[in-house]
């Protein structure tokens, strides 16, 4: 093959850049795949904290209202053996979620709770504001609040 007045083909200098730009954008999409596998677990773990923070705030709400002072616990008490919306002003979880019976649950070990009960007025009648407070040791920043009010 005669090339008289073009040249044909590429120089060494054209290759060596065109590796280098392949291989620039190559280690961007793998840095993309890698951030995406690494948090593919954080939409599980947030749903989890939801479910879990709405079975401790459904477990309250099944109690009666009690008496409208009543938003502290009681010396000994347990949560098998609490008896009003108020005494879940004591839950305090931090070592997983646990059962009404006060069992670990298996698997969730990682979620802490806490629970505040307050007392309000609504319209001019006594109530109690309840939240549920659900976080993970290993996911910085997820903060899962459920706050809800329970009337007479």
């Amino acid at each position: 093959m005669m090339c008289f007045h073009r040249q044909c083909g590429a120089t060494l200098i054209e290759l060596v850049i065109s590796v280098v730009i392949i291989g620039i954008a190559v280690v961007g999409i793998m840095m993309v795949f890698t951030r995406n596998a690494a948090h593919s677990a954080d939409p599980m773990i947030r749903e989890q904290a939801v479910s879990i923070a709405e079975a401790y705030m459904e477990e309250a709400f099944l109690q009666p209202l009690g008496a409208p002072a009543d938003v502290t616990c009681e010396a000994g008490e347990s949560r098998a053996s609490y008896d009003d919306v108020g005494d879940y002003a004591c839950v305090n979880d931090t070592t997983g979620a646990r059962d009404q019976a006060g069992a670990l649950i298996g698997g969730l070990g990682g979620y802490n709770v806490a629970m505040s009960v307050t007392r309000v007025t609504l319209g001019g009648s006594p109530a109690k504001r309840i939240q549920v407070v659900v976080t993970h040791d290993g996911v910085n920043g997820l903060r899962i609040p459920l706050t809800a009010y329970r009337l007479n």
